[in-house]
């Protein structure tokens, strides 16, 4: 940290002479930015700006991303360059009928959430729900949620729901009006923080209808799994997805539609209702990146789509060409670009090729199976380990190990 120095948004900064910087308020989470770079070589200054992850235009909490006059390139992510989020009424909407329905039948609901941005939206939404109309359906709805408590399971987000509450400045001003007025958002009755692992451990235990927020938010690593394991297979409980979910990520399977998953080794029904609600993604949708470039009042000469999946690329690519008729590459991995009216490309990494991805799957599989090994010792010690493990339990997973370290071996001995 000690090389590290903080600076403000749209403060110019002289990095030398012939290079400065400014970060502007990309609205994707606390703190996150676009940068705009300034470079003068031969007497002649070339502008580029990399957007970074740019902010859903709607999250209450955080000011929209800041709109750029001028540049001449600009690498743009494309996240949802294919897609467009519903609206924030309709969302909210969504997210009560959901939640209640699930507590009424007495169901949990789980919201796997990324710990920064994601999990304090939801605090937001659970707050904001009380001014909805007046009419007796909400009513009979929003009692049904406020008799269930709210655990936020993640000793990051729960830090990270501190730093939020500490720089309410940066929220958007209806938020910070909101706040002025004695109604802190990310402060509710039925609200609680677990931070230990025991804590955690004990929200499995309890017999009561519930929210879980925990992380991570793709389902690949921390607490998340555990609650996972414990009401996947239970057809009252729902799994209420509200981020994006990346290729081959156990939340990404789950959303898709698979039947039945490993987690800690051992394979689990899905019997949970299923949800998952774009709107709440970080990330801007198809309109507000096109926003984003209509707003250039000196349009780029070039831009660069990064940062998503090729469908997605190309149905954005094919928006910007026929709305603003502004050339875009989508580069390839290793691919260097020289900024200038030739725009020479050298392929300076080798490029991605099948064996290459297939290679990358494997090692991703094995990293998974690290990942999964280091959580299943977790398991064991609490659980088989502990003095109440019986015979049985023990030889389950003896077998279980056993079975593994076959898959393991097979693996090796066929490459």
């Amino acid at each position: 940290m000690e090389i590290f120095q903080p600076v403000s948004y749209d403060e110019i900064i002289e990095v030398d002479e012939n290079i400065h910087v400014r970060f502007n308020d990309a609205g994707h989470m606390l703190g996150s930015a676009i940068i705009e770079i300034w470079v003068n070589e031969d007497g002649k200054e070339t502008k580029a700006v990399f957007t970074g992850d740019l902010g859903n235009n709607d999250i209450p909490l955080l000011s929209s991303p800041t709109m750029i006059e001028r540049a001449d390139y600009v690498v743009m992510e494309s996240t949802y360059g294919g897609r467009l989020h519903m609206r924030n009424d309709d969302k909210a909407n969504l997210f009560l009928d959901i939640v209640s329905e699930t507590l009424k039948q007495g169901g949990t609901v789980v919201i796997p959430s990324f710990a920064v941005g994601r999990t304090q939206e939801i605090l937001y939404e659970l707050n904001n729900i009380k001014d909805g109309p007046s009419s007796e359906e909400f009513k009979e709805k929003y009692d049904i949620l406020m008799k269930a408590p709210v655990y936020v399971d993640s000793p990051l987000a729960i830090s990270a729901t501190e730093i939020f509450r500490e720089n309410s400045d940066l929220f958007d001003e209806e938020t910070q009006a909101i706040i002025q007025s004695g109604d802190n958002p990310l402060e509710f009755n039925g609200l609680q923080f677990t931070r230990t692992a025991d804590e955690s451990k004990v929200l499995n235990e309890k017999e009561e209808s519930a929210i879980i927020i925990s992380a991570s938010g793709m389902c690949e690593v921390g607490r998340i799994k555990h609650h996972l394991k414990h009401h996947l297979w239970d057809p009252k409980s729902t799994i209420l997805f509200v981020g994006y979910q990346a290729q081959g990520t156990l939340g990404r399977r789950i959303v898709e539609g698979e039947k039945k998953v490993k987690i800690f080794g051992e394979e689990i029904a899905v019997n949970a209702r299923i949800e998952y609600i774009e709107g709440y993604s970080g990330h801007a949708d198809q309109e507000w990146l096109l926003n984003f470039i209509y707003s250039f009042i000196t349009k780029p000469k070039h831009i660069f789509l990064v940062h998503g999946e090729p469908e997605g690329q190309e149905i954005l690519k094919d928006k910007i060409l026929e709305t603003v008729e502004i050339p875009v590459t989508i580069p390839e991995y290793g691919q260097c670009y020289t900024l200038d009216d030739e725009l020479t490309m050298e392929q300076a990494v080798e490029p991605v090729t099948k064996v290459t991805i297939e290679k990358s799957d494997v090692l991703d599989k094995i990293k998974t199976l690290k990942e999964e090994l280091e959580d299943m010792e977790v398991i064991v010690k609490e659980e088989y380990l502990g003095e109440q493990a019986d015979d049985d339990s023990i030889s389950r997973l003896k077998l279980r190990l056993k079975e593994i370290e076959e898959q393991i071996v097979r693996i090796v001995e066929k490459n």
